[in-house]
């Protein structure tokens, strides 16, 4: 089954803020943990989704980054400050990033590009992404007992160097933020392929994640697939990873090998004429420009 992340979808398991950019809160019987980090501008509906899912803020105990990117981990700051007691854990390179003002100054650009989306929500309220400290670096294997269940990392590279899944062996479930794909279309029936940092290490750590058979998939962005959906969507982004490179590479060849005129040529075809990536178009194109350019390195 293909659900909206959106409100209850399990006894253990609720949504937090919107689709578009969703954060899962976990219920164990003695802790509770929001898997992702959020997007700046919702930091506000982070914290009223926090008091209404757990009732009392104070007794969420983790927040645990999927990977580095704005939209995933923005609105920690915002949490960290109402929540002074919760503790941030991520990748050890999400940390070293969020100490730099380039990076920093990157994520706040493209965050306020959306503005305008939720000003009801942001208001004229200072969400800007500033410096700060991870309380706990994460790798591969580490876990947490959050009573009944167990939370495990995996290391799980290719979207970004340091993107993380989380699984919950007891439930079945698997939140791998980006490193999976996103389901894209109004029928969220096709992934749209996201390795940015490696094409080899995404190929990896998608057979990683299809190997736990998950019969939950949380995602990073608008669905959570469950039964046998969850690994079908696994198979299905393993074989359009292969299909996406083709592509790339039709359009270097089309272009002659010019990275910057294949880059317009696939935005202007497979994003303004098709219309069916919702991706804000800045951060669409931030993101094609890395994988174009990692194509093109593979093929020289």
């Amino acid at each position: 089954m293909k659900l909206h992340a959106s409100g209850k979808i399990h006894e253990r398991i609720h949504v937090a803020a919107n689709l578009a950019y969703p954060a899962y809160i976990i219920k164990g019987d003695s802790k509770n943990a929001m898997i992702e980090g959020g997007f700046n501008l919702l930091g506000p509906l982070y914290l009223k989704s926090v008091d209404e899912i757990l009732g009392d803020r104070n007794s969420l105990s983790y927040i645990f980054i999927t990977h580095s990117h704005y939209d995933h981990l923005g609105a920690v700051q915002y949490l960290k400050r109402h929540i002074p007691r919760v503790s941030v854990a991520a990748h050890e390179r999400v940390g070293g990033l969020l100490r730099k003002e380039s990076a920093l100054a990157l994520m706040n650009r493209l965050s306020e590009n959306q503005r305008i989306l939720f000003k009801d929500i942001a208001g004229d309220e200072d969400l800007t992404i500033r410096p700060m400290d991870i309380d706990l670096p994460l790798a591969e294997g580490d876990s947490f007992d959050l009573g009944g269940l167990v939370c495990t990392v995996l290391e799980v590279p290719g979207h970004t160097r340091d993107s993380l899944a989380f699984y919950i062996p007891e439930l079945k479930a698997l939140f791998p933020g980006e490193a999976a794909g996103v389901p894209q279309g109004l029928d969220g029936n096709e992934p749209q392929v996201e390795f940015l940092a490696s094409y080899e290490d995404y190929l990896a750590s998608l057979e990683k994640m299809i190997a736990l058979t998950p019969e939950m998939l949380c995602i990073g962005h608008g669905w959570v697939l469950t039964g046998t959906d969850a690994s079908e969507f696994l198979r299905k982004s393993y074989e359009a990873t292969f299909e996406y490179r083709k592509l790339i590479e039709r359009y270097l060849d089309g272009a002659d090998g010019d990275v910057e005129s294949a880059i317009q040529s696939i935005a202007r075809v497979e994003y303004d004429e098709k219309g069916t990536i919702f991706q804000e178009r800045n951060a669409y194109l931030t993101n094609l420009a890395a994988q174009v350019k990692h194509i093109a390195g593979l093929k020289n």
